[in-house]
């Protein structure tokens, strides 16, 4: 199963394209940022980041998403941009009918780290690690962008199996 992780975000939306085979067998197949102007509006802004990711979802046919929900922001203005680039990002998953999952930033620490309120750090390196990757993916965006796959990989596994018993 061919998994796409999204960080959302106005400026920098980061994505992990991630192969799963099973709960602990799974492959990084390419990961990134989209990134749009600061001079250009939002309305502008948004349909770059809507043509990028629906580019990105026909090229590589992922069969499932997951997108990290938005938590909490100090920062009003700040939140509103993300929540517009969450709400693109799922608009495009949706018309490529794909299924969407969302995951809070302290689930996918959890999920990835074992600690619900890892650093930044913590939480790249074990991404590094899953993968088996050289280095610690860069930017910060795309290594977030992967965790939100690998905690949506973790996730499903754990409720196939639970499915399973339940049918046992």
């Amino acid at each position: 199963m061919l998994v796409l992780g999204i960080d959302p975000g106005i400026a920098i939306t980061g994505y992990g394209l991630i192969e799963s085979h099973n709960r602990t067998d799974y492959e990084c197949i390419d990961y990134g940022v989209i990134t749009t102007k600061t001079g250009l509006s939002d309305a502008e802004r948004l349909k770059v980041l809507y043509a990028a990711l629906t580019d990105l979802i026909a090229r590589h046919e992922p069969e499932t998403s997951a997108v990290e929900k938005l938590f909490f922001q100090k920062n009003v203005k700040t939140a509103i941009a993300v929540g517009q680039a969450r709400g693109v990002a799922m608009l495009a998953l949706a018309q490529a009918h794909l299924p969407v999952h969302e995951y809070t930033p302290n689930e996918i620490k959890q999920t990835v780290s074992g600690y619900g309120n890892a650093g930044k750090k913590q939480v790249q390196l074990m991404v590094q690690t899953l993968l088996h990757l050289d280095e610690v993916p860069k930017p910060d965006d795309a290594a977030d962008a992967l965790a939100v796959a690998i905690c949506h990989i973790h996730h499903q596994s754990f409720n196939s199996l639970v499915s399973q018993a339940q049918n046992s």
